[in-house]
């Protein structure tokens, strides 16, 4: 079965999928990042210095990261509905062995595997394209996105369910308490989820990649713009899980605060970072993903430059005369959680509405190949919200400053900034040679100054 251009499609049917991949998308997420909550605990628990704590919550991500095209690929080629649901059927037994793990070794391999979930990503996308027709799919994209609210969801539910279960849980320790509790739940959770999609999602699946080779359906990968597209999605995707993950422990470090106190104040960045995206899809499709990029990236370089910011002053060297000691402090910076939270939250909208701009870009430039190249796309910023938590350990280990998170953050997005800069540089530059050495307007025509984008409109050079 083709795409839904080509038939004519139930919309009831269409939408039935859009609404449980959504719900199953926003669980997985839930479970794919639990560990930024229950790290805090863990890390109590194990005894686990920075360098271990980063690796746990990175561990996950790596594994939800690195099958991200070869799950896109068997959703175009055998269907969403069949691949969702073993996917989110499998995730419910590493989740069920997290709440049971008596070692940090056996936790990291659990955790591991447990972090399966985040291919639902990659699932969805493909999914839900081959489900609506062509002008629909940057708000529907969007809307399924917004399933990355799930990584709210331990932050907001995680510290309550770590209090309500005694650490001897009930009947004899099967039902585990603390925060072995929250995996025990998600686990159960799956498997009623697995079984929605299995009865309730209609059975007949678009397969845009059913009877293709695999080397067709990989074609599109030799194109750069994909990988450009794949740095983008690092920014406003990678950066998103990393920053998910870590910003409960950096209240908790940097500013003093109990962990719940800290889970709600993250979940401040994430929901605008997740409910944005449907918005974002939507001002793509009516405005263009790359004019939103543009915009996106701008104020994400705003917001973390302040970020990192050193707590400090400047001291300045004088004469004795001037002052007695011989120097004088000025330019004294300290961000306090409000304008720290507020940053955050900044950074957290840029991301939300980018999110959906990058996935914009894909079925517009390879409306048959969504499920490979999203999934590619998907790979490298989900393997972004992997190495990320990592530099943010390091980094702080090696200069014991924990803004280094947020410079670490603003170098890959100027890079991806600059990037996208130069191509629209050399989309201008095609468009209108007659203009690349002139800096004036003197003596030209206003059809000659505006010819750019009448001639070559959507096209873009790599």
């Amino acid at each position: 079965m083709g795409h839904p251009e080509d038939y004519a499609y139930n919309y009831k049917q269409s939408n039935t999928v859009l609404t449980l991949s959504t719900i199953a998308f926003t669980l997985m997420f839930a479970v794919w990042l639990m560990f930024g909550v229950l790290g805090i605990p863990i890390r109590k628990e194990f005894g686990l210095s920075e360098v271990q704590f980063g690796w746990l919550t990175a561990i996950a991500v790596l594994n939800g990261s690195i099958w991200r095209l070869l799950f896109g690929l068997w959703a175009d080629r055998y269907g969403g509905r069949l691949v969702m649901t073993l996917l989110v059927g499998a995730t419910a037994i590493p989740a069920f062995m997290v709440s049971h793990s008596k070692t940090f070794t056996e936790l990291m391999v659990y955790a591991f595997l447990v972090g399966m979930a985040g291919n639902a990503f990659s699932v969805g996308i493909a999914w839900c394209s081959a489900w609506y027709p062509r002008h629909r799919q940057g708000f529907v994209l969007g809307v399924f996105g917004a399933g990355n609210v799930g990584a709210s969801v331990t932050k907001f539910i995680g510290p309550w369910l770590i209090g309500l279960v005694p650490a001897v849980g009930y009947l004899s320790g099967v039902v585990p308490g603390g925060w072995r509790f929250v995996p025990l739940l998600y686990s159960g959770l799956l498997m009623v989820m697995a079984a929605a999609i299995w009865f309730l999602c209609p059975r007949h699946d678009p397969k845009p990649g059913s009877g293709r080779p695999l080397g067709e359906l990989l074609r599109p990968l030799r194109q750069i713009r994909v990988w450009r597209f794949s740095l983008y999605y690092v920014v406003v995707f990678g950066a998103y899980v990393a920053l998910s993950m870590w910003l409960p422990k950096y209240y908790v470090d940097v500013f003093g605060m109990e962990l719940k106190h800290a889970a709600l104040l993250t979940a401040l960045f994430i929901f605008p970072a997740s409910l944005l995206r449907p918005f974002g899809g939507w001002l793509s499709d009516i405005f263009g993903a790359r004019r939103i990029m543009y915009w996106v990236f701008g104020v994400m370089l705003v917001a973390l430059l302040f970020l990192s910011a050193p707590q400090g002053h400047v001291v300045l060297y004088v004469p004795r005369k001037i002052h007695d000691s011989g120097q004088i402090e000025t330019l004294r910076f300290v961000m306090g959680p409000y304008l720290f939270t507020f940053l955050v939250f900044m950074v957290g909208c840029g991301m939300g509405i980018g999110k959906a701009a990058v996935y914009k870009h894909i079925p517009e430039y390879f409306p048959n190949d969504v499920g490979a190249v999203g999934g590619l796309v998907g790979l490298f910023g989900a393997l972004g919200g992997f190495v990320l938590p990592l530099l943010f350990a390091y980094s702080f280990k090696a200069t014991g400053i924990p803004q280094t998170t947020f410079a670490i953050l603003f170098c890959v997005t100027l890079t991806s900034f600059i990037w996208m800069h130069l191509v629209v540089l050399k989309l201008l530059k095609r468009a209108t040679p007659h203009l690349q050495h002139v800096f004036e307007d003197h003596g030209l025509s206003p059809h000659e100054l505006g010819s750019c984008g009448e001639q070559h409109h959507g096209q873009e050079p790599a």
